[in-house]
Parts: C-alpha cells; sequence; structure tokens
C-alpha cells in the first residue's frame, strides 16, 4: 500500500491563510477531497494522511468530517490546544474519532524557546495516554531545539515535517546536516521525506539539487523511519504531484523493494496505525 502521509485541504479564506503569499497564487483557492482523489489514483497512491493547516479546532473537525465521507483518507493530524488545563478530558473526547491519529502545532512560526515551555511539553507527554502522534514543523534554526524537546518525552511518537525545511535553494546544509542527524539519534523520532520543492528554486530545480539532503536524511534515520509524503497542494507552487513524487522514486530505486515498500507506505502504516 502507497500512502501520503502528508498533505492538507482548506477552503481558502483570504485573511485566515495569510500564509499563502500572492506568489503562491497557484494554491489561493479551494482544495478538497474531490480534487486530490484523481491525483492519487493517477500516480499510484492509495490513502493519505490529512494534516492540518489552520490552528483552531474547527480545522480538526473540518478534517475529521472530510475523512468520514472519504475512504482514501486514512487518518487524520489535528490541531489542539496543547497547553489547555482540561487538555486530558480534550484528548478522551479526541480518541472516539478512529481516523485521528495525531496533532500538530506550527512551531515554526513560534518565538524561539515555544519548544521549552513546560505547559507545552506537559500537554504533548498526555497523548501517549490516548496512542496520539506529534507533528514536528519547524525551520533548522529550531532543530536543536527540536532535539532536546524530544528526548525529553522519549513515550511520544514523533515524525519530524519536511525534512525540517533546510534551505535548498541556497545550497546551506552543514549545521542543518548536523542537527538532523542528532535528532535522529532518538528512536522515537521518524521523518517524512516531504515538502522538499518548496523549499528549493521553484522554476529552476532539479532532481539532483535533493540528493545531498536525502543523503543525510537517509542515512541518519535509515528506511525504516522514513514516510513519503507530497505536501499536496503547497508543493503545487513548485511542483506537480507526479513530478515531486519522482524525486523520492528516483533516489531510492537503489534500494531493496523492501525497503521501498516501507518508504512509500509501510512505515506511515506503523507510525499513524492506520487500517
Amino acid at each position: 500500500m502507497v500512502i501520503d502521509s502528508h498533505q492538507h485541504f482548506w477552503v481558502y479564506d483570504e485573511e485566515r491563510d495569510s500564509w499563502i503569499t500572492p506568489e503562491m497564487e497557484k494554491i489561493r483557492k479551494n482544495f478538497l477531497p474531490a480534487d486530490l482523489e484523481p491525483v492519487l489514483k493517477t500516480n499510484g497512491v492509495d490513502g493519505c494522511v490529512v494534516v492540518q493547516a489552520d490552528q483552531s479546532n474547527q480545522e480538526t473537525e473540518f478534517l475529521l468530517q472530510m475523512a468520514e465521507s472519504n475512504d482514501f483518507i486514512k487518518g487524520v493530524v489535528g490541531w489542539i490546544d496543547l497547553r489547555a488545563d482540561n487538555l486530558y478530558d480534550r484528548l478522551e473526547v479526541c480518541s472516539q474519532f478512529e481516523k485521528l491519529k495525531g496533532f500538530r502545532h506550527v512551531v515554526q512560526g513560534e518565538r524561539d524557546g515555544f519548544l521549552e515551555q513546560p505547559d507545552f511539553i506537559k500537554g504533548v507527554r498526555q497523548l501517549t495516554a490516548f496512542n496520539f502522534t506529534y507533528d514536528i514543523l519547524v525551520y533548522p534554526t529550531q532543530l536543536e531545539a527540536s532535539y532536546i524537546f524530544a528526548k525529553e518525552l522519549p513515550n511520544v511518537r514523533f515524525v519530524l515535517d519536511h525534512i525540517a525545511k533546510p534551505y535548498i535553494k541556497k545550497g546551506e546544509i552543514e549545521g542543518w546536516a548536523k542537527d538532523i542527524k542528532k535528532l535522529a539519534e532518538l528512536p522515537n523520532v521518524s521523518c517524512k521525506v516531504s515538502g522538499m520543492v518548496t523549499e528549493a528554486d521553484w522554476y529552476n530545480w532539479k532532481n539532483e539539487d535533493f540528493t545531498p539532503y536525502l543523503d543525510i536524511v537517509f542515512e541518519a534515520f535509515g528506511a525504516n523511519r522514513i514516510l513519503f509524503g507530497s505536501d499536496w497542494p503547497v508543493c503545487l507552487v513548485a511542483a506537480e504531484y507526479g513530478a515531486m513524487k519522482d524525486i523520492l522514486a528516483t533516489y531510492v530505486a537503489k534500494l531493496s523493494k523492501d525497503e521501498q515498500k516501507k518508504i512509500w507506505g509501510d512505515n506511515a502504516v506503523k507510525f499513524y496505525s492506520l487500517d
């Protein structure tokens, strides 16, 4: 089974979705299951995990409604206030939704020190009581803090989104590589190979631009802890789905069939406990 472990849906709202800048005009519109399903079929993808793009309870409800109506949506990574006093009770309610697999906070948009907050750490720790996962969304400058954060929570299952958004367009790799390798030392952290094209030159990237970064990720995490993700529709600003998927397909062609099977879907099924 091939699983896209990272994509989004939204009904475009100019104010709420202000992160979609004018230069990203191509995605300043609605993206819903009916738009994605034929794309997945065309590219040989059997199912997907939809991830929050807005930090609200309404966002989680919106994603769950679509997941319940579309079998190809295998899991939901929603948002919840992980610092709320009544978090445990809210997680207990959330646990009733079979397709709700985990949560994410847009830490890349937060101030330095956000991951060090005791109330946030306490909240993430509570995810284990209900077998929920946590997606780490950070920039390279936040990787060191992510290591300290994840090390303090060894029982939480973490996955790093978008290989931490290295500065591919600039060709910068050394600091990112050092911190990625450090984070990968923690056995409870996996990594999504996703979102790379948006960190490259949107109009002039080549498959080879990603090879040095993929070399580091595969050396650090190994085939057992790497998940394929598209970051659709965000990826569309730089690449169509097939072109984006081909970057990884070309790279993993040298691996064994078993390793490829893990990366394309088995690891996602295991990490998110997908049916």
